[in-house]
């Protein structure tokens, strides 16, 4: 037991963020697809007051992707500011708050738009408002533009809303995506280059990942501007240059990281394949630092297993089969890539529930 899980006499799945959020964030995700599959065919009604393809937007980004997010922060946050994490009674409340968020979203035809949308962005208010609490409380003020974009992902969820009640949530969803391409990018920087140094350290002479320099701040900077003119002119030829030149950034970024010397240790290779779907895969990085954090974070041996070898299979399967399914114009593969993701997102669920509901190894 590591010494800020000492103390804590509770549930194990309650110990630290990670563990419930990242359980409960996969296997909701995964029902998510195949419900509204399932409603796509016209086999299942939502009783929601969003249109399927609204609801399905907003719940895997500020459903699913909001519970990855949240769990990863309150795991980090307390390394970055050497105060306890949010556990125990504190952590289920905000858990309780995101679920009552889902289902009144799934069922707001019924509660009303209004009661619905109070209830959904009452988690990511919370939410913030806890990390804003640990970051100035620990004094660790470097990490304050994390909080500003939990800021713009808490408006782009309540401009989602507004939307929604007078046709499709263009701006929401945007903004949502943005700021979690932002996110991304600014924590996979952090986390990509240190996890391959790490690994490569240990095995033998060769070239590392590039150090966090100027380049990388001019790629973010680049990256952040490509996304505001993204969010408000998306058909503007300025913003599809803007786009092609942060796409450009972002490749150099992630070749500076050594990810061609990783392709021994799949759950570090996976890291580089997740940020290379960047704008497109913030989904699957999730994916990986969920698995990579959830072994880290409770003492086990940080490695693949076929079962999550698989799990990384079906998510870049999933990805490559919805870009081909627009690209294309065949439904045939929509209906697979839904499938894909969700055996995805079930299958880590499945696979993580032990490792998230039992006490760390020693």
């Amino acid at each position: 037991m590591s010494l800020r899980e000492r103390g804590h006499d509770g549930p194990a799945l309650l110990s630290y963020g990670f563990r419930p959020f990242f359980l409960f964030g996969s296997a909701y995700a995964g029902a998510a697809v195949l419900a509204w599959m399932l409603a796509l065919a016209g086999l299942f009604e939502i009783p929601t007051a969003l249109s399927p393809l609204d609801w399905h937007v907003h719940e895997m980004l500020y459903g699913y992707l909001a519970a990855v997010i949240a769990g990863f922060l309150l795991t980090a946050v307390p390394n970055w500011t050497g105060r306890l994490p949010i556990r125990g009674t504190p952590l289920l409340v905000l858990v309780l708050v995101w679920l009552a968020g889902r289902v009144a979203v799934s069922t707001s035809a019924v509660v009303g738009p209004l009661a619905a949308g109070l209830a959904d962005c009452a988690f990511l208010a919370l939410f913030a408002a806890a990390v804003a609490r640990e970051i100035v409380a620990g004094r660790n003020w470097r990490n304050l533009k994390v909080l500003a974009i939990l800021a713009l992902l808490l408006a782009g969820n309540v401009i989602f809303h507004v939307e929604a009640q007078a046709g499709a949530a263009a701006y929401g969803s945007r903004l949502g995506i943005a700021a979690a391409i932002a996110l991304i990018a600014l924590i996979g920087g952090r986390i990509v280059p240190s996890f391959t140094r790490n690994w490569l350290a240990r095995q033998g002479p060769g070239r590392l990942p590039a150090p966090f320099d100027r380049f990388d701040l001019a790629a973010m900077g680049i990256a952040g501007l490509a996304l505001a003119a993204w969010v408000v002119a998306p058909d503007a030829a300025a913003t599809g240059l803007a786009l092609l030149a942060a796409a450009a950034a972002q490749a150099t970024r992630l070749a500076r990281w050594a990810g061609e010397r990783t392709f021994g240790e799949r759950i570090v290779l996976i890291l580089h394949v997740g940020y290379a779907f960047v704008p497109l895969g913030f989904a699957l990085l999730g994916a990986a630092v969920m698995s990579r954090a959830s072994l880290g974070h409770t003492g086990r041996p940080v490695a693949t297993t076929p079962g999550l070898e698989a799990v990384y299979a079906a998510a870049v399967g999933g990805a490559l089969l919805r870009v081909g399914a627009a690209a294309f114009g065949l439904p045939v593969l929509l209906h697979v890539s839904a499938l894909a993701f969700a055996a995805a997102f079930l299958g880590f669920a499945l696979l993580y529930a032990p490792v998230l509901t039992r006490p760390r190894l020693a």
